[in-house]
């Protein structure tokens, strides 16, 4: 039976003790131990960390009455089988980056980033001041789930490239590693994509199965690896301009929690989108001088591949088009991302521009 029909019908058609229980429901007692997968491989850069902060400081706020247990890829489940363990109930909770589940709902995508899309600042402006949040909770309602932000790494750099890219053509054939919309939109652009979890990227590119991959930015990038074996970097790109990291918990476990568990899984996870964030803009000024010390070549796109990319994201969006939630979603992020961009352009664009040119 459907969850919220059964919620429905017991609400309406129970009886008086049915409708007791309602009103006061019975929270588990004593202390709990809580599992997390995660889409990260143990110790990747930035991303593992984002999963470390939040459960750190669940069991800190806590007070023992919860105890998060973290399971890095390929401990309980793979990386990208983070989404079913927990809609299963086989764990409870799980940390990735939600667009890797574009295939349960196209919705999912717009939690982590999009095309063209929204800046970190953007996005938490949505989210949590427009109808992000809200929006989040009624498509993890779908799958049984209780989802929140809890992390995201600024803009992500445009990716590592064996070859120089001077035109659209240069993605015929391509085998490149990039996941979510970004990833439609260079196989629409002609490029072979692939979807790899972090930890397998670097044997990928190092063996020649790849010709190029997207990952972070300078930071995580460095950690990784990659300098060792390109030095071809692009240090923007269009597919994830502020991406989101999410904190999903199994929602009838979530429901069990006392309102103050609930509330304490809550703060954690805003707290560590901010501390996240902040981690990787710190990082990574420094880790770009490095990588260009050790010979790292540091390109832009030109023109013309930015607007091939342009028109293939509008197609990429498009063709999901339709289904009520993914088109409330959808409109709800653009107009919010419209109304922000205004002001921020006007603002801190103009005034970052003036800085940096009259203190050189």
């Amino acid at each position: 039976m459907d969850r919220r029909s059964f919620l429905k019908t017991s609400a309406v058609g129970g009886s008086a003790v049915a409708a007791t229980t309602l009103a006061a429901p019975a929270y588990a007692q004593g202390n709990r131990t809580l599992t997390m997968v995660t889409s990260w491989g143990r110790g990747l850069a930035g991303v593992f960390d984002a999963a470390q902060r939040a459960a750190d400081s669940i069991n800190a706020m806590s007070d023992g009455t919860l105890t998060v247990e973290i399971k890095a890829a390929g401990e309980l489940v793979g990386a990208f089988e983070v989404f079913d363990a927990v809609t299963s109930g086989q764990a409870d909770m799980y940390h990735a980056a939600d667009y890797y589940f574009g295939g349960q709902h196209p919705g999912y995508f717009y939690f982590t980033s999009v095309p063209f899309g929204m800046t970190a600042q953007e996005l938490m402006n949505w989210y949590n001041h427009g109808d992000g949040a809200a929006l989040h909770d009624e498509l993890g309602e779908i799958f049984g789930l209780k989802s929140f932000l809890a992390g995201n790494t600024g803009a992500q750099a445009g990716g590592w490239f064996r070859k120089e890219i001077t035109s659209p053509e240069d993605f015929n054939g391509l085998k490149f590693r990039m996941p979510g919309m970004g990833g439609e939109v260079l196989g629409k652009m002609g490029a072979s994509v692939q979807n790899l979890p972090g930890a397998e990227v670097y044997q990928a590119l190092a063996s020649g199965a790849l010709d190029g991959t997207e990952w972070i930015g300078p930071w995580a990038d460095e950690k990784a690896g990659f300098q060792e074996i390109t030095k071809i970097y692009y240090t923007a790109g269009m597919h994830e301009p502020g991406a989101g990291l999410s904190l999903a918990t199994n929602r009838e476990v979530f429901d069990s929690l006392s309102p103050a568990q609930q509330k304490i899984i809550e703060i954690a996870a805003g707290e560590c989108h901010s501390w996240s964030l902040s981690q990787f803009l710190n990082n990574n000024g420094a880790a770009l001088q490095r990588l260009q010390s050790g010979g790292v070549k540091i390109l832009e796109f030109p023109d013309s591949v930015w607007d091939a990319m342009g028109t293939a994201a509008a197609e990429t969006k498009d063709q999901y088009n339709g289904d009520e939630i993914y088109d409330n979603i959808r409109s709800s992020y653009e107009a919010s991302m419209a109304a922000s961009s205004g002001w921020l352009v006007q603002s801190e664009g103009k005034y970052r521009s003036q800085r940096d040119r009259v203190t050189g």
